[in-house]
């Protein structure tokens, strides 16, 4: 069984995925964003490739927890891709994520330029190993 996460931004997002065995997270691309249906399509190509059974999406609160702007804009992603896809979609709570991968790459020292490249992917890992822990 394995799990794709998924950090969506506006330009990039982030796209992790489980081992099979639901147990930890990899970071898998980082898909530039350059259409809806483009973005819809290769995100179905990867849940093909690899065998994907659920998905879990990444969904950033404010910390009263309203809704957004960005965060409007995640779930509609997230109910599009939940209309052209049949597998189940979970929303988790992705509090700073990104601000959390960044740390991680500074302290790894990793350049801006490299940090630019992975803090998606990162966010992505985060997001799905922090579901996949909390359903062991």
């Amino acid at each position: 069984m394995r799990l794709l996460g998924l950090d969506v931004g506006d330009k990039r997002i982030g796209i992790s995925l489980s081992d099979e065995m639901g147990w930890t997270a990899q970071p898998l691309m980082t898909l530039h964003r350059t259409g809806l249906e483009k973005d819809l399509k290769i995100l179905e190509d990867i849940i093909q490739k690899h065998g994907v059974s659920k998905i879990v999406a990444g969904v950033p609160r404010s910390l009263s927890l309203k809704i957004t702007p960005q965060t409007q804009k995640v779930l509609d992603f997230i109910t599009i891709l939940k209309s052209r896809i049949t597998l189940p979609i979970e929303e988790w709570d992705e509090w700073f994520t990104t601000k959390s991968a960044e740390r991680v790459l500074i302290e790894a020292d990793v350049s801006r330029k490299k940090r630019k490249k992975s803090i998606d992917q990162l966010a992505a890992v985060l997001i799905l190993q922090g579901y996949l822990d909390s359903h062991r």
